[in-house]
């Protein structure tokens, strides 16, 4: 076979091969992206429930005694009514006799309503001061509320005291709670209060910049005169008591319809509305008081009668203004738009119903992923649990003195060692089958390397003075046809196939064979180890190995469901492999698809923990990534081909029903879930609890490391591999979730990849140098 050369001066046309790795890595580069996306689309949701739950960005600081040196006198005593009309501060005083009820706080799914519900009731009109946050997520509520004839007014985003904050903080409150105003009702206000008010006496330096700064904008601070207190929950009738104005004058009145447990007000308010009214006090909106007071002066301004409104001057709530409040103290005429509202429109509506949008998907992701997240925690630590105790009962089993697969196998088997461009790890492979204490022969498939791979296997063969090798050219067809060549040239009726990567211990061939003396043991697992393992992510894959793969294996094999035979160590009845129809083409996962037909086909697949293989495994995240999107797309290729098993009858339908949902619950549904628990770990120890937080995550990481610590002793590995463990859990789960994610796009966009081949140093040796 010759290797083409391009003339001087012309470019060398690319290779087939060359041409479908350029095709593969154009098709891998968007899902990449895709996967990416959706991980940040997922980090998105979750800030934006926790800025709306006051978890990120909250500030519970509320400045008390601070200075009002700079706040005018006339504003200190004034009204709790703050306008800015024509530039200059003015407060409005509440006439006598009328009340202006107003909440703070809401709107709040259970209290709000049964609020609503007694104003309309009493056909009493009311004011509320929202939230926006809360706007976001009950905007329904909203909507009744303004369809109902209330006011609403602004309360900032996340209720946070304003006077610590930059103007672009607060510009920031306000816009948002506009744009949910209007994604809600459709509706933006002219209204404000702060957090934390009171009466006009408590400006001070700090808030009086931000007052003025909200009037130059357009905005009404509102006040209060008379605090129910109710968020003390004092009693019903103190609550009253402390609502009701003194010698008959006007108030604006605070009460709340959220922020906490609210039965006492619910049952105050009828009350106190009934003895309102039953003082002669009438109802009305803050507009209602701005409109009266503006209607008083325009009176004077026209020499009217004070109680005769001058010619065009309107009641409080007339024409526009919301329900007109009559003497009688009952609210009468048709809910109109309040005069402190503006219909929403432009972009101002559009992006409203966008954040109301958004929040709606937040609020429905969250508590999904989370009932989602504690099923797979039950499953992740079930699953701990049961691979503690069956491989503890495979370890007894095997390895108790009386245990026999039957009579000794010791005529020869055939290894297969198929080699795409292995120069340099070729020569290691053949010097450690070179010390094998079981008779072999060794068919090299050389799947039409571009290197000296074949020329360095006969060179090393010839200097180990080996006359058992056989060295098999051909054009480059994939890992399963090299595989199938090995199969059909094998002189013997047991296979051991290895990659060309790998180097196997002495007593390994030895061991791997023994189970075959049990005539239903069609296939045959061996015990895959990290040489590479000294540096970060070789110390993480070995973790991966000691406990993910091989403790695993343990388990399946008592359950009679392994799912793989590992492509770097296993052996197999040649016959079984014929009958099957080889080593398919239909997968990426080659190995996974042989292995799911030896079971359906009736044979009995079986772990040997003592037949040992050091492989080099990925050396870099690149790497790692393309090995394990190869390994997790070609798993569910290969579960997806197998689906007739769940159906069938006998050992087909024994692997269908017990292997693959085992499979597919381990290996593709948790692994996909378990990052987001590390996620979701430090959304709570930042916006929620960090101790709770933190000790439940030291928690699931104790249980890990006593499992990991188990495997490890079963395979009498040293123990300070460990310590790199709780830095694998913070960084490369995340990454198998991604190659997950990407997997499963390929899975639904369709994909096709061939044999991959991964850059080798040909660090691993002989065994006996890795420790």
């Amino acid at each position: 076979m010759t290797t083409p050369t391009s003339s001087r001066g012309r470019r060398r046309a690319p290779t087939r091969i060359e041409r479908a790795a350029g095709r593969a890595a154009a098709l891998q580069r968007p899902r990449t992206i895709l996967a990416l996306l959706l991980l940040l689309a997922l980090t998105c949701v979750m800030l934006l429930d926790g800025y709306l739950r006051s978890e990120v960005g909250g500030d519970q600081r509320v400045r008390t005694g601070a200075s009002a040196d700079k706040v005018p006198d006339k504003i200190l005593n004034g009204g709790p009514i703050l306008t800015f009309r024509g530039g200059q501060a003015t407060t409005v005083s509440v006439p006598s006799k009328t009340i202006a009820l107003t909440f703070d706080d809401g709107p709040n799914p259970t209290w709000t309503p049964q609020v609503l519900a007694i104003l309309r009731k009493y056909d009493v009109p009311g004011t509320f001061f929202l939230v926006g946050s809360m706007v976001s997520r009950y905007p329904g509520i909203v909507k009744t509320m303004v369809q109902q004839g209330n006011e609403v007014g602004i309360h900032t985003f996340t209720h946070v005291d304003l006077s610590y904050q930059s103007a672009a903080r607060v510009d920031r409150e306000m816009e948002q709670t506009q744009l949910a105003l209007a994604g809600a009702a459709g509706i933006t206000t002219t209204l404000f209060r702060a957090p934390y008010s009171s009466e006009t006496d408590a400006i001070d330096d700090y808030s009086w910049p931000v007052y003025q700064k909200l009037g130059k904008d357009g905005y009404t601070s509102v006040f209060v005169d008379t605090d129910s207190d109710d968020w003390k929950r004092p009693g019903v009738s103190k609550i009253v008591q402390w609502a009701t104005p003194k010698g008959g004058a006007g108030a604006s009145v605070l009460f709340h319809d959220a922020g906490g447990e609210r039965s006492q007000t619910i049952e105050a308010l009828p009350e106190y509305i009934e003895k309102m009214k039953a003082k002669g006090y009438t109802f009305t909106t803050i507009s209602g008081v701005i409109d009266k007071q503006r209607a008083t002066e325009r009176q004077a301004a026209n020499g009217g009668t004070a109680g005769q409104p001058a010619e065009g001057a309107t009641e409080a709530g007339a024409a526009g203004t919301g329900p007109v409040a009559t003497p009688g103290g009952t609210a009468t005429g048709p809910a109109r738009l309040q005069a402190a509202h503006r219909t929403a429109t432009g972009m101002t509506l559009y992006e409203g119903k966008a954040l109301i949008a958004a929040v709606a998907v937040a609020e429905w992701t969250l508590p999904v992923l989370s009932v989602g997240l504690m099923v797979v925690g039950v499953a992740v630590m079930g699953r701990f649990g049961m691979m503690v105790i069956l491989a503890r009962r495979h370890h007894r089993q095997r390895n108790r003195r009386r245990f026999s697969w039957g009579p000794p196998v010791t005529r020869p088997v055939s290894v297969i060692v198929p080699a795409y461009n292995e120069k340099e790890c070729i020569a290691n492979t053949l010097k450690s089958l070179a010390r094998s204490t079981h008779p072999i022969e060794i068919i090299v498939v050389d799947d039409g390397s571009t290197d000296r791979t074949s020329e360095i296997a006969r060179e090393a063969a010839e200097s180990l003075g080996m006359t058992n090798v056989r060295i098999i050219r051909q054009e480059n067809a994939g890992k399963p046809a090299a595989l199938n060549n090995g199969v059909r040239n094998a002189a013997h009726d047991i296979v051991v196939m290895m990659d060309g990567d790998t180097v196997f211990e002495p007593d390994t061939v030895r061991h791997l064979v023994q189970p075959f003396a049990d005539p239903r043991v069609g296939a045959v697992a061996g015990n895959a180890k990290v040489g590479n393992r000294n540096t970060v992510i070789g110390a993480w894959q070995h973790i991966e190995y000691v406990m993910g793969f091989n403790l695993d294996r343990r388990m399946y094999d008592l359950l009679r469901c392994m799912p793989t035979i590992p492509g770097a160590i296993g052996a197999f009845r040649r016959e079984a492999v014929l009958a099957v129809g080889g080593m398919s083409e239909d997968t990426l996962a080659e190995d996974t698809d042989i292995t799911i037909a030896m079971h359906r086909a009736g044979w009995h697949v079986v772990y040997q923990e003592h037949a040992r293989a050091w492989t080099e495994a990925p050396g870099s995240m690149k790497q790692l990534w393309s090995q394990r999107y190869r390994w997790s797309y070609g798993t569910m290729q290969a579960l997806w081909k197998h689906r007739k098993s769940l159906t069938d009858k006998g050992p087909s339908g024994r692997f269908g029903r017990v292997g693959m949902p085992l499979v597919v619950i381990f290996q593709i549904v948790t692994p996909v879930f378990a990052p987001l628990i590390d996620v979701f770990t430090v959304y709570s120890m930042i916006f929620i609890d960090l101790r709770a937080a933190l000790l439940a995550w030291l928690a699931v990481l104790g249980v890990q490391l006593a499992c990991a610590a188990y495997a490890f002793r079963l395979d009498r590995e040293k123990y300070r591999y460990l310590l790199m463990m709780p830095l694998q859990q913070l960084a490369y789960r995340q990454m198998m979730y991604l190659v997950l994610i990407h997997s499963c796009i390929t899975a639904l966009t369709g994909g096709r990849l061939r044999w991959q081949k991964l850059k080798r140093t040909g660090e691993v040796g002989t065994p006996a140098g890795v420790s």
